[in-house]
């Protein structure tokens, strides 16, 4: 629940997973708030916008920073306007960038704790417990940014990657046992909710703060 919350939702949470070698109920519960968190933020976060005045960037800026999920990022931005999703995509594709470095500290610090297996080659078990697609997404953003790919095929790659991704929540939803969530209790949804309020009302406030200061 928290790299979901403080980075970028399911993605951040898969890739926790394997760092932490947490259960598969626990990471399937964890996405599924998430999600239900993300959507519930994707129709109020338009409100909230309007009602504060922000202007497309401001908006933009703050979806990108506060929504978990990439697609819910940029569907919230959407909502509000063309420039606003453009700016969503923006911000959430830098915050998703921080994910391996996230990951790698969870991994360290549940070694530390004596909760992952005994690390007798830290270099091979960075290696191991670093998110590989990370990887990929920076050498994908690099190759698009130097003009290696053409506009219909950057678009080939988009589709491509919400077919991929499309799979992934399948294969999460086959694990999925709502009995189970059920039995863990509502404990860990109220603190996950409880996280992406805080997520939501500081990164509001900072965004606001910015757009007064540099009138975004």
């Amino acid at each position: 629940m928290a790299i979901g919350s403080s980075i970028c939702g399911v993605s951040a949470i898969i890739a926790g997973k394997g760092a932490i070698e947490a259960e598969d109920d626990d990471a399937a519960f964890a996405i599924a708030a998430i999600l239900a968190l993300g959507a519930f933020g994707l129709f109020v976060y338009p409100l909230i916008g309007h009602t504060f005045g922000m202007s497309d960037h401001a908006f933009g800026l703050w979806a990108g920073l506060a929504v978990d999920n990439t697609a819910e990022a940029t569907a919230a931005g959407a909502l509000y306007s063309d420039e606003a999703s453009r700016i969503a995509v923006l911000a959430k594709t830098t915050h998703n960038a921080m994910i391996g470095f996230v990951v790698l500290g969870f991994a360290l610090y549940w070694a530390a704790r004596g909760q992952a297996q005994h690390v007798e080659n830290k270099a091979e078990f960075l290696w191991q417990k670093f998110p590989k697609f990370v990887l990929g997404f920076l050498l994908i953003s690099i190759l698009a940014t130097v003009g290696v790919f053409n506009k219909d095929q950057i678009t080939s790659l988009g589709n491509l990657s919400r077919w991929a991704f499309l799979l992934t929540f399948a294969g999460v939803g086959l694990q999925t046992d709502f009995r189970e969530m059920k039995r863990q209790g509502l404990r860990p949804f109220i603190v996950g909710a409880i996280a992406e309020l805080t997520v939501t009302v500081v990164t509001l406030l900072l965004v606001l703060g910015a757009d007064t200061l540099f009138k975004l």
